[in-house]
């Protein structure tokens, strides 16, 4: 069943934004040959994790506002299904789920680069939100289980500019700005977070991570916005029904959202409608920018309080060695001056590496 519109997309937006039809509004088909034809010339997405929460709800408006999208994940089933729930979105959107592909590898990452541009001809817009996340203290986290949020998000960051970024170019010189029609090209964007911002126990690998990301797209904007490009970041704050939330009872939900200042939860469609904002026409001049989108929640520090014992407060989280507060399912602890390889083989498999 198709999601409803007002879930994640705002009704403010100019419907087929991103069509062929907005970019040459005097061509009206005359059969639905000439409608398929013609959408050679829409706007394409290529996302990675596009299958999850965030990225998906990205994805969907764009198709809804007439973009033909490639999205690409690990899990093959999950992948595709995700792709085909998106083209519900509008009739005649050309949505291709490439599972199997891991951003770690670049092989991997430039054959979907390449199946996307032969189906779909060409990539205008690149959403590059793969990301691995799990709740661990220092003490018990492996190297190996940092490495691989490294490499998932940096890593994975820079070999989705490294395999697009040619494709981004030569859709830029396509739609230079100013334009008299209003297209636009040649626009790339992390997904990132605010934990780096303040700092937050349990999540150092998370912050290095997200840290290195806004880095490296900021390079991204003053190497390529000579060419037509701009390179921007989404740190999206607490969203509700999201992957993370999931793993919070409703109790820490709702302490979480109390905690910010306007006063709720951010939405998938807060994410989305930023995402529109900074691939449209008025975006044009935002480049090398971070847009924090949660609500100034960063702005009142750490949450120290996410992923500790019920009723205790930072530091005595620490010192007792509880690092699981409401977090659905089982309990998890881990005493903190114990590293043995049991202790993390056990934080690492029942805290799971979240790949998205």
């Amino acid at each position: 069943m198709p999601i409803p519109e007002s879930e994640y997309l705002s009704p403010v937006w100019k419907d087929g934004l991103f069509s062929a039809f907005q970019m040459n509004p005097r061509f009206i088909p005359i059969s639905t040959a000439d409608t398929n034809r013609h959408s050679a010339d829409n706007r394409v997405v290529f996302v990675t994790g596009g299958a999850g929460t965030i990225c998906s709800a990205q994805t969907r408006a764009l198709v809804r506002l007439g973009a033909d999208a490639c999205i690409i994940g690990r899990n093959v089933e999950k992948t595709e299904k995700a792709a085909a729930d998106i083209a519900t979105a509008r009739k005649g959107a050309r949505v291709i789920g490439i599972g199997g592909c891991d951003v770690r590898s670049y092989e991997s990452l430039a054959g979907a680069v390449d199946r996307c541009v032969k189906e779909l001809g060409g990539i205008d817009f690149v959403i590059a939100g793969a990301a691995g996340n799990f709740v661990v203290p220092l003490a018990g986290m492996s190297p190996n289980a940092f490495k691989a949020v490294i490499d998932i998000d940096v890593v994975g960051t820079f070999n989705t500019v490294k395999a697009t970024i040619p494709h981004l170019v030569e859709s830029a010189k396509r739609n230079p700005h100013p334009s008299k029609d209003a297209t636009t090209g040649g626009r790339i964007l992390a997904v990132s977070a605010t934990f780096h911002y303040t700092g937050m126990p349990l999540q150092a690998h998370v912050a290095a991570a997200k840290a290195g990301v806004d880095s490296l797209m900021t390079s991204v904007a003053l190497e390529y916005g000579p060419f037509g490009l701009t390179s921007n970041v989404i740190a999206p704050g607490p969203i509700a029904n999201t992957e993370g939330m999931a793993r919070l009872s409703g109790d820490s939900e709702a302490a979480i959202g109390r905690r910010v200042p306007a006063g709720r939860l951010g939405t998938v469609r807060d994410i989305a409608d930023s995402t529109v904002y900074l691939f449209s026409d008025a975006g044009s001049y935002v480049n090398g920018h971070v847009l924090v989108a949660d609500g100034a929640s960063w702005r009142m520090g750490g949450s120290v309080g996410v992923g500790i014992e019920s009723g205790m407060q930072y530091p005595d989280f620490l010192f007792s060695g509880q690092i699981a507060k409401g977090l659905a399912g089982k309990r998890r602890t881990l005493a903190l001056s114990s590293t043995s390889a049991e202790n993390v083989s056990h934080i690492e498999s029942c805290g799971g590496l979240h790949v998205t």
